[in-house]
């Protein structure tokens, strides 16, 4: 599985931004995805993921409410809305997938993006 994730920037804090993560190598609707992100100097943090067709979502408490993980099967794709970010989400966003664990660590995860730098000036 080979995952390609977009989108990141440099925003304002308040701002919004949507990050895109494709998919290709397998049936997508057959991966768990999921979104974490890696601040300097800490260690990678998950954000939020999604079951294979979208009923099931869950969030980290420091993003719930903020931001909005779904998917578009017929796209390959998964999306991660950012919205009223914060100096504090500015980190490295990876998007994670996996055939059969749907959980909230890294090790639940076997197939990782390379990243998008998403920066919030404050």
């Amino acid at each position: 599985v080979q995952l390609q994730a977009s989108g990141g920037g440099l925003v304002q804090a308040g701002d919004s931004l949507m990050l895109s993560c494709a998919a290709s190598g397998r049936t997508f609707s057959s991966l768990t995805m999921a979104w974490f992100r890696q601040a300097p100097g800490k260690e990678r943090e998950f954000v939020a993921r999604i079951s294979r067709y979208g009923g099931n979502t869950y969030y980290s408490d420091s993003v719930k409410g903020r931001f909005t993980i779904s998917r578009d099967n017929a796209k390959n794709t998964v999306y991660l809305q950012m919205n009223s970010l914060k100096h504090d989400d500015t980190a490295v966003y990876y998007c994670a997938a996996d055939e059969f664990r749907f959980g909230i660590r890294t090790t639940d995860y076997k197939y990782w993006g390379q990243g998008t730098l998403v920066t919030v000036s404050s």
